[in-house]
């Protein structure tokens, strides 16, 4: 199984139970910027613990590894659980929505956008990724997840809602953060080495 199968059955299996989500993490940077191979699929979802063991028995124990008891206990502490397909070893990070005003804003802004001719599947906005990868760098500062920002802001261009991100950046304590990546790329810009 292939990231783009797999992804295609999450969505298959989001829209039958009616659950509201949004792709989001490298697959989705790599929708709006340069791509970069990962074997995980991010996926936020709004979802309530009365759906929660018919979505994850619709992953049959033959194809894939998810636990029902670590499914509802996130939902319950709204964190995340993984669904695992046990051939490819290809994951998918379940985030489980929380009523949070952030999570909310993102939910309403996902775009549906085609990944196959017939196919469409919703990602978050590329405001979000990028504030989410700011969250992640902030949490472990790993420069991967700078690396996608950059190609997000490079592809996106003028296109990218920059009051959008300054007042969530500055919401959910982010603003240095968003400070550093705009003087990293106007040194760029500018042919200035960094540190």
């Amino acid at each position: 199984m292939s990231p783009i199968d797999l992804l295609l059955r999450l969505a298959i299996v989001l829209e039958h139970h009616d659950l509201a989500y949004l792709i989001t993490g490298s697959m989705a940077s790599t929708i709006y910027g340069e791509a970069r191979f990962t074997n995980d699929i991010d996926v936020i979802i709004d979802l309530p613990e009365s759906k929660v063991t018919d979505f994850c028995n619709s992953f049959p124990s033959d194809e894939f590894y998810v636990s029902v008891p670590a499914a509802v206990e996130a939902v319950r502490a709204r964190r995340m659980f993984n669904v695992i397909h046990n051939a490819s070893g290809l994951k998918i990070n379940v985030m489980v929505a929380s009523s949070s005003p952030y999570d909310c804003s993102r939910l309403q802004r996902g775009r549906s956008l085609p990944i196959l001719t017939d196919r469409s599947v919703s990602y978050a906005s590329p405001e979000d990724v990028i504030l989410k990868k700011m969250e992640f760098y902030q949490a472990g500062s790993s420069e991967k997840h700078l690396r996608d920002i950059a190609g997000m802001l490079k592809f996106q261009g003028k296109s990218i809602d920059t009051a959008y991100l300054e007042g969530w950046s500055k919401s959910l304590g982010l603003d240095a953060i968003w400070l550093e990546i705009r003087d990293r790329i106007r040194q760029n810009e500018s042919g200035q080495t960094t540190d």
